[in-house]
């Protein structure tokens, strides 16, 4: 049976408007990045430390959330154009501070720049050193923009990976001597290769002086904003944000 144009338009007309009221009565439009253990796609499903942190803080302050996982550079993009829409996980850094509303912390970041074990003629005894070593880091990330205000993205020594395992791949390649990455995402991705944890070694800390946030798009309500920190309050207080951390994260 063929059913007419003047009852089909209408019918996707009504299916559009009853999406677009379900996706505006979303509290909290959440994107993400996969990064393990923090935040990373398993079998379809969005999960890790983070993520587990953010759903059952958004459950707390009585907010429903979507959570969708896209390249980071195109989350960042769609964040910053989008009123309720939050990102993670997120350094709070002075150039970001202005771009986003902060709720956190929740967690400690630590980068180092790993070596091979078997590069023992890497030496780093000051920054200057970098610049004879090709630097492998992550697209847009803290760390990138950190090693490229040292100078190595104007001497070409910078290399920008789309994804952890990526730019370890190169380390092993030999395709970059050095790789900046936080311990406990080398932990990851080397299990995940079935590689010792000794195949590298930490040749200096690049930085441990942030820490991780959740970051609302700045047009969000304040009050939106101060719900979801107090949640957040919450469940660090009375442990329960301690009890995710134990099963990821190992200080």
């Amino acid at each position: 049976m063929v059913i007419p144009g003047t009852i089909i338009r209408p019918l996707l007309a009504a299916l559009g408007a009853c999406w677009a009221l379900s996706a505006a009565a979303v509290d909290i439009h959440a994107y993400t990045e996969d990064v393990p253990p923090l935040n990373y796609v398993d079998k379809g499903k969005i999960s890790g430390y983070s993520t587990e942190v953010l759903r059952l803080a958004a459950q707390e302050a009585g907010l429903s959330l979507s959570i969708e996982a896209q390249p980071w550079l195109r989350a960042y993009a769609a964040v910053q154009k989008s009123p309720n829409a939050l990102l993670f996980t997120v350094v709070r850094t002075p150039e970001r501070e202005a771009q986003f509303q902060w709720v956190g912390p929740i967690g400690p970041r630590r980068v180092y720049l790993y070596r091979l074990a078997t590069r023992r003629d890497i030496r780093l005894r000051a920054n200057d050193d970098l610049r004879r070593y090709r630097v492998g880091a992550l697209a847009g990330s803290a760390a990138f923009n950190q090693l490229a205000a040292q100078g190595l993205m104007r001497d070409g020594q910078l290399d920008a990976g789309q994804d952890d395992a990526a730019n370890l791949r190169k380390l092993l390649l030999d395709r970059i001597d050095l790789v900046a990455m936080l311990d406990w995402a080398m932990h990851w991705q080397l299990q995940a290769l079935k590689l010792p944890q000794r195949t590298v070694a930490p040749a200096r800390l690049l930085d441990s002086t942030g820490q991780y946030w959740f970051a609302f798009n700045a047009a969000t309500p304040p009050e939106r904003v101060q719900r979801l920190q107090k949640a957040l309050n919450r469940i660090t207080a009375d442990g329960r944000l301690q009890q995710i951390r134990r099963r990821y994260l190992e200080d």
